[in-house]
């Protein structure tokens, strides 16, 4: 029995043993939820237990209720199980907009096998807004914060509980969309000022709709209220402006403008990763915190050497090297004339997309 289906009162038929092969519990030991965590924070991810629970009950775990998310666990291909994990994500979101209450542990079901199968492939985690598309941006959305979120939280040397908990933080970040008007959700024209006011409420709604949750952290939580706050005091909701945002707070800002740039969306066209990094870098200097986005920046130069690019001129080129001190500005070799070029010479010549 895998341990993230486990329930209190489930009660071990087996003795599990660590690396110096002593026994870390007992057979019959009855599991509570401090000794659920514990196993979860040894990394042990099956156990044996009896069918039986401690109160006389039959135990159906999860992965027997909803087999459709252990479809999503079983995936071995990042691309199909990434798809999988939208649609595990898009019914939770249809169920929460008929009223039902945020479940944690099963965004946590979605999203742990995603993030592990990620982190083996990092170059997926860079190259999400290819999935995007319009009709299904919410629910691409939610995933890709989690796994770029938990993406740098790693790079940036995070416990693995800690980026675990920042990747279904981020995927919750904006669980209140379900709360908005559907109208609003399927626009395709620019937004109003009315618009706007309405969208810049679900950071509130959204912590509301998790703050009771026993899963997550609570600095967790106030990243989910504050992910969009900047550094600057701008940015919503407007009442967060009386003590700094603290780090789940600052990776979770940067993942979601990151991905949210780099995305088709309905009222707004995507635009490449090198451009909006040299965006966030440059344009909002001031906004976000400059370690997050190197480290996502540099993360995305040295997983992008090789990458074949088109330019905004339509010539199609490879990524030859990226210097350090221009890392949105490579030199590049056009693919047709063999031609190199350091796209940090010429300002008329810019990345428009990575293929």
């Amino acid at each position: 029995m895998k341990t993230r289906y486990l329930t209190e009162g489930c009660i071990l038929s087996k003795e599990i043993r660590g690396l110096s092969d002593r026994p870390i519990m007992y057979e019959k030991t009855v599991l509570t939820a401090e000794l659920i965590e514990a196993l979860q924070a040894f990394f042990i991810t099956e156990v044996s237990v009896d069918r039986t629970l401690i109160d006389g009950k039959r135990f159906f775990p999860k992965e027997v209720i909803d087999p459709e998310l252990d479809q999503v666990e079983e995936s071995s291909d990042f691309t199909e199980l990434y798809l999988k994990s939208i649609q595990a994500y898009k019914r939770l979101f249809r169920n929460w907009q008929a009223g039902s209450k945020v479940d944690v542990a099963m965004i946590r079901l979605i999203m742990i096998p995603l993030l592990d199968k990620a982190l083996e492939e990092p170059r997926n985690i860079l190259m999400l807004h290819h999935y995007c598309n319009k009709e299904d941006y919410l629910f691409h959305h939610a995933i890709s914060i989690g796994l770029i979120g938990g993406y740098i939280a790693s790079k940036m040397k995070c416990s693995r509980a800690d980026v675990y908990q920042l990747a279904i933080g981020g995927c919750l970040a904006d669980c209140a969309m379900a709360k908005l008007p559907p109208k609003l959700l399927t626009k395709t024209e620019s937004l109003t000022v009315e618009d706007y006011e309405e969208i810049h409420k679900h950071p509130i709604f959204s912590y509301k709709m998790i703050k009771d949750s026993s899963i997550i952290k609570d600095s967790v939580k106030t990243a989910i209220l504050e992910h969009h706050g900047r550094l600057d005091g701008t940015g919503y909701p407007k009442s967060l402006k009386t003590k700094p945002m603290n780090l789940f707070s600052r990776i979770i800002a940067v993942a979601d403008v990151f991905h949210a740039m780099t995305s088709e969306r309905t009222y707004r066209g995507k635009q490449s990763p090198f451009k909006v990094l040299e965006m966030i870098l440059h344009d909002e200097f001031g906004k976000f915190d400059i370690e997050v986005v190197k480290t996502l920046l540099s993360s995305f130069a040295s997983i992008s050497i090789g990458s074949s690019v088109k330019l905004n001129n339509g010539f199609i080129a490879e990524i030859m090297f990226i210097d350090a001190s221009h890392q949105t500005k490579p030199i590049i070799k056009l693919k047709d004339s063999g031609q190199v070029i350091n796209l940090s010479l010429t300002r008329e010549l810019y990345i428009e997309e990575i293929l």
